[in-house]
């Protein structure tokens, strides 16, 4: 079990891309925030670092749009193309015990830990086209396809030692079957989450129900727990409650900043953005809904993971998280 302290809650880091871009990386690439991995790993390791000073006590790494098909389309082999992947987890490892070694004098308390999440993007992200977004893949929409896609990448990611798997944005029900398969098949042994997104509050950005979506991650022993992420901060409080009828699995959430990204023109359109107080304002709402894992996705930054510490930083229940 992996128990945590402060009124048994944990706190997830914020958008990695976002802060990536502040610091000047050029992310305009089918990689994304992966294209770091090749060019900047120091920056990686310098947001990682940012985000725990803010108070997170979950990084994600820079996999979510990195793939070895991805890393094969720009001429890597695919051995450099899965050391590429163990690379990201590396470097989110790294960033954790340099934190831990300048803060060796601190109070840390031993039950509220510092884990590193592997995070897996869907095949949308890969196709970096937006349909991650809408969950349409055409003719690729099939469970083999999607299985032998993320195969070995799962594999891969596991084996490089991180605390959990992410699997995240998940846009339709077919992927998350995909990925409860390949959990057993791979006979993956780290604790997994699964988050969805939407658009509409209601089911996630396909049309496919939320409901029948979080009950096949409630159903896979090897997932500790079902959300939400790159969503408006809005409809967090419907999700929730809708999540909450199925499972009993801690619940997760990490929404954007209320903004909408344009796959076309690639790049995030102002719509009912908030400001990071006012995203914060939403955190109380959310842990009374049940929420127990919270953080933020895209558009968001330290300043609004701190605010989120900050909210939180009360009590000492203690959340335990299932092993797979």
């Amino acid at each position: 079990m992996v128990g945590t302290a402060g009124g048994g809650h944990l706190v997830l880091d914020g958008g990695l891309a976002t802060e990536l871009e502040a610091n000047g990386a050029d992310l305009n690439d089918p990689l994304w925030s992966a294209k770091c991995l090749l060019v900047s790993p120091r920056l990686i390791r310098k947001v990682h670092m940012d985000y725990l000073e803010a108070g997170a006590n979950i990084i994600s790494t820079t996999s979510y749009q990195a793939t070895i098909q991805g890393f094969e389309s720009k001429g890597f082999s695919k051995e450099q193309s899965e050391n590429l992947l163990t690379k990201s987890v590396e470097i989110a490892r790294e960033a954790r015990e340099m934190f831990l070694k300048e803060h060796l004098n601190q109070s840390i308390p031993a039950q509220k830990p510092i884990l590193v999440a592997a995070s897996i993007g869907s095949y949308g992200a890969y196709l970096a086209d937006g349909s991650e977004y809408s969950g349409d893949y055409g003719e690729a929409g099939t469970i083999g396809f999607l299985k032998d896609f993320h195969r070995r990448r799962l594999q891969v990611l596991a084996e490089a030692g991180p605390d959990l798997i992410a699997f995240e944005t998940i846009p339709n029900k077919l992927e998350a079957q995909a990925y409860v398969e390949l959990l057993e098949e791979c006979n993956i042994h780290i604790p997994a989450w699964f988050s969805f997104n939407s658009k509409d509050g209601v089911n996630i950005v396909s049309g496919d129900s939320l409901i029948k979506c979080a009950t096949i991650a409630d159903k896979c022993a090897k997932v500790g727990a079902v959300g939400i992420n790159c969503t408006p901060p809005r409809f967090i409080h419907g999700l929730i409650l809708s999540i909450r009828k199925i499972t009993d699995k801690p619940i997760l959430i990490y929404p954007n900043s209320g903004e909408t990204y344009d796959g076309v023109r690639k790049e995030w359109v102002e719509s009912t953005g908030v400001s990071d107080g006012d995203f914060v304002s939403y955190v109380s709402e959310w842990c009374k809904d049940g929420a127990t894992l919270i953080g933020g996705c895209c558009r968001t930054t330290p300043n609004t993971i701190r605010a989120i510490q900050r909210t939180l930083n009360q009590g000492s229940n203690t959340l335990q998280l299932p092993v797979a």
